[in-house]
């Protein structure tokens, strides 16, 4: 699934490409949304919302995206062939001379005002870490009581967005594995010292991301050398631990960790 970071890119280019033009031609495919009326309708904003996505238009209308596990916007120039078959594209919007592509995208909606306020999965967003303004540490210990129930250990309080949204599996793995914290350690146990530091880590790995394409996991380690995602039954880089990978909590999520770093809570 992309993470913030990378919807963040992604809400920057397309507002480099498309933002303050006019839609010429519009289609969604498969999934029944009518795009028709954004025809003649220019571009006022691109956004993104942790892991949603927003194109905001003049007629007051917004398309909201969210690639779960598989999609992706494109930009080419209207003609060009697409780097990924056409059967895939969901939603095609042609701005001139150019063409926004989203593929594979699950989730497709093209909402009035209303029903952008009302939204029940960005109303109930947490505080983004991309925001301009971080997320206010003070917040998150009841934050975190509240989702103590659904999620129950600290692994599964960083990927929860009515927590803090925006963390992804990789920088939940990469920031527990900074802060030396056990994912196996219960939400209602963690320190607000800790998750204060958990969520500043990840705060800082994907803002360095969100500027490149590289996954900044670390300064000193470098944009391509992850501490532990992607890398069980390696040494860790800093104890030689062998690192773990299992299904972990109830989303059964790949998690990357090292038993022998990472024993605090």
């Amino acid at each position: 699934m992309p993470e913030g970071d990378t919807i963040f890119r992604t809400a920057a280019s397309l507002r480099r490409w498309i933002g303050g033009r006019d839609v010429t031609a519009a289609r969604c495919v498969r999934l029944g949304v009518d795009l028709a009326p954004l025809v003649g309708q220019r571009v006022e904003a691109v956004d993104a919302r942790a892991k949603h996505l927003l194109i905001r238009f003049s007629g007051g209308r917004t398309l909201h995206t969210h690639m779960r596990m598989t999609g992706s916007w494109h930009v080419y120039p209207t003609g060009e062939r697409w780097r990924k078959p056409a059967h895939q594209a969901r939603v095609v919007l042609e701005c001139g001379a150019r063409t926004a592509v989203c593929f594979n995208a699950p989730v497709i909606e093209l909402l009035d005002e209303r029903a952008l306020r009302s939204h029940p999965s960005l109303r109930r967003l947490g505080p983004d870490v991309l925001a301009a303004a971080p997320p206010d540490p003070a917040a998150l210990p009841p934050r975190a009581a509240a989702r103590a129930e659904a999620s129950p250990t600290v692994g599964e309080l960083l990927l929860d967005q009515q927590v803090v949204s925006g963390i992804g599996n990789i920088y939940r793995c990469e920031s527990l594995f900074l802060c030396g914290v056990d994912p196996r350690t219960p939400t209602v146990h963690l320190a607000p010292a800790t998750l204060e530091r958990l969520v500043a880590t990840a705060t800082r790995l994907m803002g360095a991301n969100a500027a490149t394409s590289a996954i900044a996991r670390d300064f000193d380690a470098g944009p391509e050398r992850p501490w532990v995602y992607g890398r069980a039954g390696r040494p860790c880089r800093r104890c030689g631990t062998t690192i773990r990978r299992e299904a972990f909590g109830r989303q059964a999520r790949s998690l990357y960790w090292c038993p022998g770093c990472q024993t605090g809570g």
